[in-house]
């Protein structure tokens, strides 16, 4: 059990906090105490019990970590990797719940992860530390590549017979062998990463080009960005590094926050790569808002011949998850009878629905 003088100094700490900033009422208060009550109180065990309970947003924690090192001294424990942050997550969240079901404090859902807080958020309202960690996170993303019938055949224990290797072990042996199988091989299908980075698209281009970067290092991809020009920026992303790799980007896109001509770019795409065969049977991925600043039967008229010749075409349109959004855009709604599924990719979850998608299809 914490004592007396221990929980005057939490309690201290906690208010302390309030005075910085971060937004920690009694009942944050109440579960930092309740979760400290189940741990030896070291240095390392107090700071993350109170980083997990006490804090509500990323912004909070340079707030938390100039409090910290003020009030206890010292300097803050180190970062600790991926699993150990996890697990530590985990632990004091539990901690949290049980101190509530013992009527000391309430449960505290949102103290649960960081990662919590970003799932749902609209990126367009991050702060600078949660896009930090957002780009964390898309850099955990581990995206599956969909997969397709290939025409050619590989060697398997059950399937139809193959008589080529039958015959060439025949003749290898001079004696009856057992019957070679085979079966149709699969092959993973490429998919075409397509990412409008016009003004209109400003607040979300910088997370679409990260998803891309994870994307095109996955499986065998295509990414090009669409302004008033088409640039292919696959090389750029194909990075190991992702920031290197935004940077390589940003360089050779020369239309950054300009206008947008979708049908022009797209016709530019599909007649310089398309038809010769990058989106043949490609999944094919259109993010952009559908803003057009030229003739919207143009980009109808390529959106149906991009449709005749990908397996798939999905348009990732940002403003699609706001409650109340209707596609009356001149572009989406040239666009959208060609299109095989309209999703929003304006936060984490969307974003990984996206990736869900992709691999289905």
């Amino acid at each position: 059990m914490t004592d007396a003088g221990a929980v005057t100094g939490l309690v201290g700490f906690a208010r302390a906090l309030r005075h910085a900033g971060v937004a920690c009422g009694p009942d944050r208060a109440r579960a930092f105490v309740g979760a400290l009550d189940h741990l030896d109180l070291t240095a390392e065990r107090v700071y993350w019990a109170g980083r997990l309970t006490l804090c509500s947003e990323p912004d909070d924690l340079p707030r938390y970590d100039a409090a910290f090192t003020a009030w206890f001294g010292g300097e803050r424990p180190r970062a600790p990797h991926a699993r150990d942050r996890a697990r530590r997550t985990s632990d004091v969240a539990t901690l949290s719940a049980d101190a509530g079901q013992h009527g000391r404090t309430p449960t505290l859902k949102v103290a649960a992860s960081d990662a919590e807080v970003l799932r749902h958020k609209d990126i367009a309202a991050l702060g600078p530390a949660e896009k930090r960690h957002l780009a964390e996170l898309l850099d955990a993303l581990r995206p599956v590549a969909p997969r397709r019938r290939s025409p050619r055949a590989e060697p398997a224990r059950r399937g139809d017979l193959d008589p080529r290797r039958t015959l060439r072990a025949l003749l290898a042996t001079g004696e009856p062998v057992r019957l070679a199988r085979r079966r149709r091989a699969d092959r993973p299908r490429r998919v075409v990463l397509l990412v409008d980075v016009s003004g209109s698209m400003k607040p979300y281009a910088d997370a679409l080009l990260r998803f891309a970067h994870v994307v095109a290092r996955a499986m065998p991809a295509e990414v090009c960005t669409l302004g008033t020009r088409l640039t292919r920026v696959t090389r750029q992303l194909r990075h190991r590094d992702p920031e290197r790799a935004l940077a390589a980007a940003a360089r050779a896109v020369p239309d950054f926050e300009g206008g947008t001509r979708l049908g022009e770019t797209l016709k530019a795409f599909l007649d310089r790569w398309g038809q010769r065969g990058v989106a043949r049977r490609a999944v094919v991925v259109i993010c952009s808002d559908g803003w057009e600043r030229g003739d919207p039967a143009l980009l109808a008229e390529q959106a149906r011949r991009l449709a005749r010749l990908a397996h798939r075409v999905v348009w990732v349109n940002p403003h699609a998850g706001h409650d109340g959004y209707l596609p009356v855009q001149s572009g989406i709604a040239a666009a959208l009878p060609h299109v095989d599924r309209l999703l929003a990719g304006h936060s984490l979850d969307t974003l990984r629905e996206l990736l869900e998608e992709v691999r289905l299809a």
